[in-house]
Formats: C-alpha cells, sequence, structure tokens
C-alpha cells in the first residue's frame, strides 16, 4: 500500500496532467465571488484528487476549496485539506504560477505536504520528520541575517492595491507572484527568501506549504505570531501570515505587527 506522501504525490501528478490539458486552451469560467474565478480544470482536478485520496483513504476526513464542506470532517483524526488549483486566476491568464497543493492533517497539524506544477514540473515534498524536497532534492530556508538582503514573496493584487507600500525600503526585493501556496514551496526551498500576506487566506491555501515550510527548516505564523491549527469549522485563517527561516520570520513580524 501507498504511504500517505507517494498517494498524494500520484494525485497532485495526475490532477496536473488533467489541468495541462486545459492550459492556453478552452474551458469554462464562472466566477464563486467577487475576484474569485473557478473554471473546468479546478472542479476536475478537485474529483481526480478526491477518487484518488479518498478511494484509498475512505477514513479520513476531506477540506477542498472546490468541495462543499462537511463538518464530519471535524471528526477525523487525519484530513486532507486540498487546492486543486491554487493560482486560478494566472492559470486563466496562462501564466505558470499555479500549483496543485495537497496536504494532510493529523489532529490539527501538517503532516504531509506536496504541491506540483504541471508546468514548470516542480514538484515541492515534505512528510514530517522526513525533511523537504524539490524533485527529490533536499531544500532548506534561505538563512541571511539582514531583511535589507532578503526577498519577500508577496500577493500580485496587495501589491496593486498599494498596501505594501510602507514596507517597501526594509526589503531588497518585494516580489508578486500569483499562488500563495507556490510562494511557500519557493520560500521552501530559496528561491526566496521570506513569504507573507497581509491579507486573510484559507487553509487550502497554506496547508502543504505549511508542512514543506516547517520540513525547510522555517515556520508559518499568522501576523499575531501564533501558528496555525487546522480543520477548523471556520477555514479562513486572520489577518494574515508570514514564512521562512524562524529567525528571519521574527524580524519581520516585528515590522509587520
Amino acid at each position: 500500500m501507498l504511504s500517505d506522501l507517494n498517494l498524494a504525490i500520484s494525485a497532485a501528478k495526475k490532477a496536473g496532467d488533467l489541468i495541462l490539458n486545459y492550459f492556453k486552451s478552452d474551458y469554462e469560467i464562472k466566477d464563486k465571488g467577487f475576484n474569485n474565478p473557478v473554471t473546468t480544470a479546478d472542479h476536475e482536478a478537485d474529483q481526480c484528487i478526491k477518487e484518488i485520496l479518498m478511494g484509498n483513504r475512505p477514513d479520513y476526513g476531506w477540506l477542498s476549496e472546490e468541495t462543499v464542506d462537511s463538518f464530519k470532517r471535524l471528526e477525523k483524526k487525519k484530513v486532507w485539506i486540498v487546492d486543486p488549483l491554487d493560482g486560478t486566476k494566472e492559470f486563466i491568464e496562462g501564466v505558470a504560477n499555479f500549483v496543485v497543493s495537497i496536504g494532510l492533517v493529523q489532529e490539527g497539524y501538517p503532516i504531509i505536504g506536496v504541491l506540483y506544477n504541471p508546468i514548470t514540473k516542480e514538484l515541492f515534498t515534505a512528510a514530517k520528520n522526513e525533511g523537504a524536497y524539490l524533485n527529490g532534492i533536499s531544500i532548506k530556508c534561505s538563512l541571511k541575517e539582514s531583511l535589507s538582503d532578503m526577498s519577500l514573496l508577496i500577493s500580485r493584487s496587495e501589491l496593486r492595491k498599494g498596501l505594501w507600500s510602507p514596507y517597501k525600503k526594509k526589503f531588497f526585493k518585494l516580489k508578486p507572484i500569483g499562488s500563495v501556496a507556490y510562494k511557500l514551496g519557493l520560500t521552501a526551498a530559496n528561491k526566496a527568501d521570506l513569504f507573507a500576506s497581509l491579507r486573510p487566506k484559507n487553509e487550502w491555501d497554506i496547508c502543504a506549504g505549511n508542512c514543506i515550510i516547517n520540513e525547510a527548516g522555517g515556520k508559518l505564523i499568522d501576523l499575531n505570531g501564533k501558528r496555525v491549527i487546522f480543520n477548523r469549522e471556520t477555514t479562513l485563517i486572520h489577518p494574515g501570515l508570514i514564512a521562512g527561516e524562524k529567525s528571519a520570520v521574527d524580524k519581520i513580524l516585528k515590522i509587520l505587527k
């Protein structure tokens, strides 16, 4: 029987192949809410992942952005937390900044994390106490000392709205990328020094990335300085988030609080 990690990897790759078939092709786009689109690719990837994961682990709970929620998951010791296509707006625009995100939590804390970008073929993986990897190569968060030397991955919309204007001179570079999950993977792989969001995010945006960040020697906390507990009734996490190497996260928290 496949381990939970290998099962998640298999599901992420199959969903990624499905998404790839729609990339820069024809599909239906709907709006779930203001500035929150969903596509045929989102729904079909969600169904693919659910069939694989729940078909093999029927006793686990399930929480996904594209599935109607059931509070039965709150009774489960282990719960899959999934975003089948994190970065839908980028997918629609034809920008390769999106990933399949699959996390597994046990009693509220992430123990498995898989992110897969089907365009770049980047596969970020982690299991609790087993390290973090990008395409099978061990990864670690950046260890820079000064914030003025650090690049920070942020939301494109937050940058457009001017939310980061007060902080521009604090960092070497503010780099906007669409998918929250992808930003976490890139930060864990030392492709950037820190990730931060000044606005709330949902559990499925960060669950897999949280595990990968942890196993890459970093941490993810909210803007109140607390780590995230998953599988709650309310999936939206306030007020915002920071992730990266532990001491760097502590330094940026002092600025953003």
